[in-house]
């Protein structure tokens, strides 16, 4: 049987834009190399599913994604994030929103998501293919002939549609075999790495600190002692490095100088100001006068911590505070204010929540999704050049170029 149009990849992008095209009328194959589709959209958000991101203002939303959010403007306009909040909700999927403007389903289940979709797909008609990974793609002339799947057989269409994902979390089955395929179609890809990603830090002393959450916290990056960047929010110490909100979003921001000395330095402190954190730790010390170092630090920083500043302060843990010396407590003052480590790497595509680079942006149609090179391709999610901060956008990405994708398939 031919297809009026193949969709390659059964992630959000690939659902949203074969229930879309299906249900404009066009008879849609939706191919998935799992056995189950949505694999990676059930460990979004920690398994919760950050949907989208309640901002209503296109420009707001669009210089999340850096330089190359202009091209999802037509995108945004046509399927934006109260479109995507009430496609979801009219599925039975009740959405709230949380601190950052995040949304999430009520339930707190990314299954709920998977499941409005698998059903959406169904009510639309969508023929689905699940455990049939794509081995090629054949071109003859200007335009895409068949799929060839790893078992040998031949699909035909009149359309054809990649959602494939980048390379981010592998096990989930982002490979990254499009950026092949579309290499060899004459595609331009740009350069790729790892985004929203853990970093490495040189210093073996985070060991210690392995599992501390931090909250209202600002972290900082630094190109050969000048700072370039910085973020304000959530954290979270790992064996070897961070992890969490700040440093997922400055993961990319760092990934473009990795052949540079980088420095890291967190304020935990960042309401207060150096001379108004040292007078509150004067006055901790003088409520607690008869404290010792180790006892007086409880209200200041969490229990955790406490012992990693007091080795690194020099301060004998055991001094009492009333004779903690001004050059000492300016020490504690630097290190609550400037805690310095040294970057070593960025985590792998392994832990990556997305990927940086992909199709160049100059070779699609923002209004349409279709490729300018080849007649009948079109492109939809995370294979494209774009990639957004946490907290919902690179859903959301998922969603709207999706959508028009589907919409334009069928003219």
């Amino acid at each position: 049987m031919k297809y009026d149009v193949v969709v390659i990849g059964g992630g959000p992008a690939g659902m949203m834009c074969a229930g879309r095209a299906s249900e404009l009328g066009s008879r849609v194959l939706l191919l998935e190399k799992n056995r189950y589709l949505g694999v990676k959209l059930l460990i979004t958000g920690k398994g919760r599913c950050n949907i989208t991101n309640k901002i209503d203002d296109l420009k707001e939303i669009t210089s999340k994604f850096g330089k190359n959010g202009k091209f999802l403007f037509s995108s945004f306009y046509k399927f934006g994030v109260e479109d995507t909040i009430n496609f979801f909700e009219s599925r039975g999927v009740k959405t709230k929103i949380e601190r950052g403007n995040r949304v999430f389903p009520v339930s707190d289940q990314s299954k709920d998501v998977l499941d409005s979709l698998i059903g959406y797909l169904k009510k639309s008609q969508v023929a689905l293919r699940t455990s049939m990974p794509v081995k090629d793609i054949i071109k003859s002339g200007n335009r895409i002939e068949k799929v060839v799947l790893v078992s040998g057989e031949e699909i035909f269409a009149d359309k054809f549609v990649i959602c494939t994902g980048g390379k981010s979390y592998p096990g989930t089955g982002s490979s990254g075999d499009g950026y092949n395929w579309l290499t060899k179609l004459g595609h331009t890809i740009t350069s790729l790495s790892p985004s929203l990603t853990p970093i490495v830090v040189k210093e073996e002393i985070v060991k210690e600190l392995e599992g501390l959450s931090l909250k209202n916290i600002e972290i900082s990056i630094y190109k050969n002692n000048k700072k370039i960047n910085s973020r304000f929010g959530e954290a979270i110490f790992t064996a070897d490095g961070i992890s969490g909100p700040v440093i997922l979003d400055l993961s990319n921001e760092i990934g473009k100088h990795l052949s540079v000395q980088m420095k890291i330095q967190i304020d935990f402190k960042p309401a207060l100001d150096f001379a108004k954190l040292d007078l509150r730790i004067q006055k901790d010390f003088r409520v607690g006068n008869n404290k010792i170092f180790r006892n007086s630090l409880d209200r200041l920083l969490p229990q955790k911590l406490i012992p990693v500043m007091i080795k690194l302060s020099g301060i004998d843990s055991k001094k009492k505070v009333n004779l903690v010396t001004k050059e000492e407590r300016k020490k504690l003052l630097h290190l609550i204010k400037e805690f310095s480590l040294e970057f070593k790497s960025l985590k792998g595509y392994e832990r990556a929540i997305a990927t940086s680079g992909g199709v160049d942006l100059r070779e699609i149609d923002p209004l349409t999704m279709k490729s300018t090179l080849i007649d009948n391709l079109y492109f939809a999610g995370e294979i494209l050049d774009l990639d957004g901060p946490t907290g919902g956008y690179n859903l959301q990405l998922c969603w709207s170029t999706g959508f028009v994708a589907g919409e334009n398939v069928v003219k």
